[in-house]
């Protein structure tokens, strides 16, 4: 099938799917968990469907469902997940609910995706498509540091402030979802990966706090894409049906984890946080080259 934008394939769900949507234009501590929007949620599935080869499958099942497990037992769980297109959280979701397992169709339910504010703010299109998943709404370092660049000292103030606010917020939205078993997923670089861009699979530094703010974690690598990321525009992104494995890793105990990697570190290096999710990436890489030779026999 030819690769369409999105905006072009499917215009008309699109106008369905704006009628649906009532999820908030502008983000600000009050409004930073987001639940997902079941009506808006039927059209990302058709979406998903129409799109996902009949060969794509989940890889390592018996590691989300020994993550599951233990999140029902009480530990708090952490998804640390490859980024490479708008369609990653979509298709996670929709894999594991179909996937014939009661357990993983209970996890693709608990999963709250960490996710920028640009998606509410930025094209009420994207708004719809971003509603039909529970998030936590994040004002991004990168973001801040952007908006500083281009604003005057008393503006940057404010928006410092309006973040600081934003981020105190998610933070106790995060807190909250532990406390109701529900699952974080978080992408460790912060944004979508661009080819012949590397910096852009960099994991980020604040990726740390998280390994200490959970008991469990796993890594899930993505081989496959369905949509191809063409400019800043998300709605430009062209589409096409594509073959899709989602891989887990064994479940990994974060202190632990997190304790023995920094003790393997130099005593005087100068950035141990940011080693650590470097760490983390490239054992992301390693998984994700792995399935890609599956992928390809497939």
């Amino acid at each position: 099938m030819e690769k369409l934008p999105l905006k072009v394939r499917y215009a008309d769900m699109f106008k369905q799917l704006t009628s649906v949507s009532h999820a908030a234009a502008k983000i600000d501590g009050t409004n930073v968990y987001q639940p997902g929007n079941p009506a808006a949620r039927k059209f990302m599935d058709i979406l998903v469907q129409d799109n996902l080869l009949p060969e794509s499958r989940l890889e390592g099942r018996a590691n989300f469902e020994d993550f599951y497990d233990q999140v029902c037992a009480g530990k708090r769980g952490l998804i640390l997940m490859e980024h490479y297109s708008n369609t990653d959280l979509p298709v996670i979701c929709y894999m594991l609910e179909h996937s014939g397992s009661e357990k993983l169709a209970d996890l693709s339910k608990r999963i709250v995706a960490i996710a920028g504010m640009k998606l509410n703010e930025d094209d009420p299109v994207v708004r719809s498509f971003a509603e039909s998943f529970t998030r936590v709404v994040i004002y991004p370092t990168r973001s801040l540091t952007s908006k500083e660049k281009q604003a005057d000292d008393e503006a940057a103030k404010a928006e410092e402030q309006r973040a600081r606010k934003i981020n105190l917020a998610a933070m106790h939205a995060m807190d909250d979802c532990k406390k109701r078993g529900e699952v974080i997923l978080v992408f460790p670089a912060g944004t979508r990966y661009r080819p012949g861009h590397p910096e852009t699979k960099k994991g980020l530094r604040e990726i740390d706090s998280y390994l200490r703010l959970f008991d469990i974690v796993i890594l899930v690598s993505i081989n496959g894409l369905m949509l191809e990321l063409q400019d800043e525009d998300m709605l430009n992104d062209l589409i096409a049906p594509a073959k899709m494995i989602y891989a887990a890793s064994p479940v990994i105990e974060c202190k632990s984890f997190r304790k023995d990697y920094m003790d393997s570190l130099p005593a005087d290096e100068a950035d141990p946080k940011q080693k650590m999710i470097d760490h983390v990436m490239e054992l992301l890489e390693k998984q994700h080259v792995h399935y890609e030779e599956v992928l390809q026999s497939l």
